[in-house]
């Protein structure tokens, strides 16, 4: 592993578990490159993966860096963050290849902002998607209509089609993610001759909720069952991260408020994101993401 003490200038800095550090001066970390996470959120986020911090010689969280391992063969990287002060002095690599030591071996996926696109490429990471970050108050939710199967709400019984429809279209099992999501969000499912076919979950987070992961097969489906969460948060704050830019969802998304505000790059390194997707009619898809941290 890297060395357990950094140099920069005149002070250094130290490296430990995220799983000790103190959730205040987490989300100050977070909150001074702009980014929504509470301490809550963060709390989430390391229950169901591993981490590290750079703090100085008072104590103060400098760096951090996080992953998630979904399977053996992978996982994603995320909350790679830097404080503004140090954010060309190599901090960020350094807690990189923390993480890349500990999941050597391991496909890897990442979603970067443009600030830390260098970094990853520099590590052999490769672009591959834009993840269009849509958030705002919800000005416009859709009228209820009909839909093609049985849309209700999602229960603990519907866990496991769940986390196989997630698998499909993921392509992995994410069993320990979706068990812990169900327990901190609400979700629609829609069904047809009884067997789950698209769902979505929505939960606490950042400034609002935010709805993901949606999976389903098209956008007939997807718009069904973001539909609900939407109507559910009218005049409130609601995010949600999708690869998709054009077509009926993404139009339903944007014209009920939640506008393009960001936009991050999905990276991969070793196998790509086509090597895990279906290739096969009425496959499903992941419409939303869990969250970028998380893919």
């Amino acid at each position: 592993m890297p060395g357990e003490r950094l140099q920069i200038d005149a002070f250094a800095i130290q490296i430990g578990d995220v799983v000790h550090a103190d959730l205040e001066q987490l989300h100050t970390l977070s909150i001074s490159v702009g980014w929504p996470h509470r301490g809550a959120d963060w709390q989430f986020l390391r229950e169901v993966g591993k981490g590290v911090v750079a703090t100085d010689d008072i104590g103060r969280i400098m760096s951090s860096a996080m992953w998630f391992r979904h399977s053996p063969e992978l996982a994603t990287i995320g909350m790679v963050i830097t404080s503004p002060r140090l954010q060309t002095q190599g901090t960020g690599l350094w807690l990189m290849e923390y993480a890349l030591k500990d999941l050597e071996g391991v496909n890897l996926r990442l979603n970067a902002t443009r600030a830390a696109q260098r970094l990853y490429l520099s590590l052999g990471f490769k672009p591959e998607k834009t993840v269009y970050q849509c958030q705002g108050v919800v000005t416009n939710p859709p009228a209820e209509h009909p839909v093609s199967g049985d849309l209700r709400a999602l229960t603990d019984d519907d866990l496991a089609a769940a986390i196989a429809l997630d698998a499909s279209a993921f392509g992995v099992s994410r069993a320990v993610l979706m068990e812990k999501l169900f327990q901190h969000s609400r979700g629609y499912g829609l069904f047809r001759n009884g067997a789950l076919q698209a769902f979505s979950l929505c939960r606490r987070f950042g400034r609002g909720h935010v709805v993901g992961p949606i999976v389903a097969a098209d956008d007939e489906d997807a718009i069904a069952v973001v539909s609900p969460h939407i109507r559910d948060h009218k005049d409130t704050f609601l995010r949600l991260d999708t690869h998709f830019e054009t077509g009926d969802f993404a139009f339903h998304v944007v014209h009920s408020g939640l506008t393009v505000f960001d936009t991050v790059l999905t990276m991969s390194f070793g196998k790509t994101l086509a090597d895990y997707i279906l290739d096969a009619a009425n496959a499903p898809r992941i419409y939303s993401l869990a969250s970028q941290t998380l893919g």
